[in-house]
């Protein structure tokens, strides 16, 4: 585990604006599913951050001397009958600083979030065969199922997404 690694909540994105976008580029650069492609422009990863925050939507931040290492958000669903469960969603190690416990921290924190708002289930999904299905499975979550051809990669290939849940 890093050390020195503190996690915040973000309540305005504001001063970390180009931290995150970086962030956001650097992942997609090397290769992560999270919904954009390489080459993502600096505008782009931008116009993400600056439309994120909503009211059903929780951003921690994990900064290593004082430099951003991860992200990680909570999705709250809108819809009366799934006030009981959360989302996981886009969860991000910056590349330097991978491999350092940084992912694990950041999910439980969100954990702990989701328990202290009521929650009762969480769910999320990540592309089939990346390194994080290991972290989500060492952490209890079980896989629910398989879509193929879900997304497609910056080479044009389509792949499957895994679908996970855990119960609080």
């Amino acid at each position: 585990m890093a050390r020195d690694v503190k996690v915040e909540e973000l309540n305005v994105i504001g001063d970390n604006i180009d931290e995150l976008s970086e962030l956001l580029v650097e992942v997609v650069e090397d290769g992560a599913a999270i919904g954009y492609l390489p080459p993502l422009e600096m505008h782009e990863a931008r116009n993400y951050w600056e439309s994120l925050l909503k009211p059903n939507v929780i951003l921690y931040i994990a900064k290593i001397n004082n430099e951003l290492a991860g992200s990680i958000q909570l999705h709250f669903p809108t819809k009366q009958n799934g006030r009981h469960r959360g989302e996981i969603a886009k969860v991000m190690t910056h590349p330097n600083h991978r491999r350092n416990g940084i992912g694990r921290l950041l999910m439980q924190r969100v954990e702990e979030r989701a328990k202290q708002e009521g929650l009762s289930l969480l769910i999320l999904d990540t592309r089939e065969g990346d390194v994080s299905n290991q972290l989500y499975l060492s952490m209890g979550y079980v896989a629910a199922g398989r879509i193929p051809n879900y997304a497609k990669s910056a080479d044009g290939q389509l792949h499957a997404t895994i679908l996970y849940y855990k119960s609080l």
